[in-house]
C-alpha cells in the first residue's frame, strides 16, 4: 500500500508538471505518464517487464508531443503517421540529451533492490503461513495430551503443567520448527542489509519523486535543440503539413483536485525509509521466534507460574 501511495504520488507530481508548465501538451501526455507508473508498479510487484524498455516507450511517446507544440507548433497531420515517425526517430536523433539514460540508471537501481525486497517479503510471509499449520507426530500428540489433561482424571482442572516438563514436551513437538531458527535469523539480516543499502540512488522514494524533474529537463534541452532538431526531422520525415491547430489544455487548479491530481503534503515521519525502518526494528523482535518458541507457549499460556503447584506427569507437586 505504501509503495502503491508513492507511484501515484510520483505520477501525480509528472502530471502536474505538464499542467503547471506545458499545458498545450498535458493532456495528451496523460496516457504516457498513466502506461509508465503503471509499469513501473507492475515491475516492483513482480511483473516480467524491464525498466530500459518502459522507460524508452515513454520517451518514443513523449518527442512527437515535445516536436508538435514546442519545436514546431503548430504542426499537425492527417493521419497519425508523422506522429509515428518523429516517435520512431526519437533514438537517433537524442531530442533528450542523456537524459533518458539517466532515467534508465536511476529507475533500475532503485527498483530493483525495492522488488527484491518484496519477494523477500513474500517469501518470509510463505514460510509463516506454512508454519501455521504444523502436523504433529503421534508420539507428540500423546506427549502433549498426557500434559495438558491427565491432572483431569484426579479432578484438578485447573492445575497447569510444571515449566521444566512443559518445556520438555513442548521443545520436542517443535524440534523441527526450532531448525527453521538459523535460517530465520539469516533472512531477517539479509532483509537489515536489503533496506540499509536502499538509499541514495538506491532510495526508490528520491529517484520516483524526483522523476518529474529529469522530464522537464529532457523537454528543456529539446527545446532548446529545437533548430537541429526540427532539421533532423525534416530530413527522416519530410515536411509536415503545416494548420492551426489547438490542443485540450490542463485547467489544473492547485487548491482543488481535478483530473485526478492532487497535491498531498508529504510527512517526512511517513516516508518510505522510515515505514521500513520501522518494520525492520519490529522485525528484530522475532530474530528468535522459532527457536524461542516452545519457551514462548510454556511461559505465556501453557506452564504453571513460578511458585504455584503444578503437574510433573506423574503427580502435583509444588514446584518442578
Amino acid at each position: 500500500e505504501t509503495l502503491e501511495t508513492l507511484i501515484r504520488q510520483a505520477e501525480n507530481y509528472t502530471s502536474i508538471l505538464f499542467c503547471n508548465t506545458y499545458r498545450n501538451m498535458a493532456l495528451e501526455a496523460t496516457a504516457s505518464v498513466q502506461e509508465l507508473f503503471t509499469d513501473v508498479g507492475l515491475y516492483l510487484f513482480g511483473a516480467d517487464l524491464h525498466p530500459e524498455e518502459f522507460v524508452n516507450r515513454f520517451f518514443d511517446s513523449l518527442f512527437p508531443l515535445v516536436y508538435n507544440h514546442l519545436i514546431s507548433p503548430g504542426v499537425t497531420d492527417s493521419s497519425l503517421e508523422y506522429s509515428e515517425c518523429i516517435r520512431m526517430a526519437r533514438r537517433d536523433v537524442s531530442p533528450f540529451g542523456n537524459i533518458p539514460k539517466r532515467v534508465m540508471g536511476q529507475l533500475g537501481r532503485s527498483l530493483l533492490p525495492s522488488r527484491t525486497f518484496l519477494q523477500a517479503l513474500n517469501l518470509g510471509i510463505e514460510v509463516i503461513n506454512t508454519t501455521d499449520h504444523l502436523h504433529f507426530s503421534k508420539e507428540c500428540g500423546r506427549a502433549l495430551l498426557r500434559m495438558q489433561y491427565c491432572p483431569h482424571c484426579q479432578g484438578l482442572t485447573r492445575t497447569k503443567p510444571c515449566m521444566g516438563y512443559c518445556l520438555n514436551v513442548v521443545r520436542g513437538c517443535l524440534a523441527h520448527t526450532a531448525e527453521l531458527n538459523p535460517h530465520w535469523h539469516a533472512y531477517i539480516r539479509s532483509l537489515e542489509e536489503l533496506s540499509d543499502a536502499m538509499h541514495g540512488t538506491y532510495d526508490i522514494e528520491h529517484v520516483l519523486l524526483n522523476f518529474h524533474v529529469l522530464v522537464h529537463d529532457a523537454v528543456m534541452q529539446a527545446h532548446l535543440d529545437g533548430q537541429k532538431l526540427s532539421e533532423q526531422v525534416n530530413k527522416i520525415c519530410g515536411r509536415p503539413i503545416r494548420a492551426p491547430t489547438q490542443s485540450p489544455r490542463c485547467s489544473f487548479d492547485g487548491s482543488k483536485e481535478k483530473h485526478g491530481i492532487k497535491i498531498s503534503p508529504r510527512n517526512d515521519e511517513e516516508t518510505l525509509a522510515n515505514r521500513r525502518k520501522e518494520f525492520i526494528n519490529s522485525l528484530r523482535l522475532y530474530r528468535t521466534f522459532y527457536g524461542g518458541l516452545a519457551d514462548e507457549l510454556c511461559v505465556n499460556e501453557l506452564a504453571a507460574a513460578d511458585g504455584l503447584p503444578c503437574w510433573n506427569g506423574e503427580d502435583i507437586v509444588k514446584r518442578y
